[in-house]
């Protein structure tokens, strides 16, 4: 079980608000999975839209605008059948996402993603990336004590969409 002492006091803190959240949430995931790429999207499964809202690596990958994303096995897996989806190949992440290649030129090979449910319905996923096979069975289930304070970051994000006081 993740000790949640240092998300919780992230999450109660005022101001910089949802960025606090999203980086304790960060944190415990290098510690209870590991990540060398950690990113927080939204998903819209109504528009089939996402938007980047949280990455460790903002040069890189920054947080942007809304982008549609393509019906593939991922969203069948993800968004559809809201399970984690895991790649551990460079080969298998090519297959589902286009910018591959980066991902290759950032060392990371393997990849999962975790979906964030509210009400039913996924509203974001937890994208985690690093060395090839790097996402075991345990590092997987372990991905999934992750859920809970990825809800409550997107909540929070939503709450405070648009508050230039946050």
């Amino acid at each position: 079980m993740p000790d949640y002492t240092n998300f919780v006091a992230a999450l109660e803190e005022k101001g910089g608000q949802p960025d606090k959240a999203f980086a304790a949430l960060e944190a415990m995931t290098r510690e209870l999975v590991g990540v060398k790429l950690f990113t927080v999207m939204t998903s819209d499964t109504s528009k089939h839209l996402s938007e980047r809202v949280y990455s460790s690596m903002p040069d890189v990958y920054p947080v942007s605008g809304t982008k549609p994303y393509n019906e593939t096995h991922w969203s069948e897996i993800t968004l559809k059948n809201k399970q984690t989806f895991v790649a551990n190949t460079i080969g298998d992440i090519a297959k589902v996402f286009d910018d591959h290649e980066l991902i290759l030129s950032l060392g990371c090979e393997s990849v999962i993603n975790v979906p964030i449910i509210v009400d039913g319905a996924v509203i974001g996923t937890i994208n985690c990336l690093h060395e090839e096979g790097f996402y075991t069975e345990d590092r997987v289930k372990a991905a999934d004590q992750l859920k809970l304070p990825g809800a409550a970051c997107m909540m929070l994000h939503e709450r405070t969409k648009g508050d230039q006081t946050s």
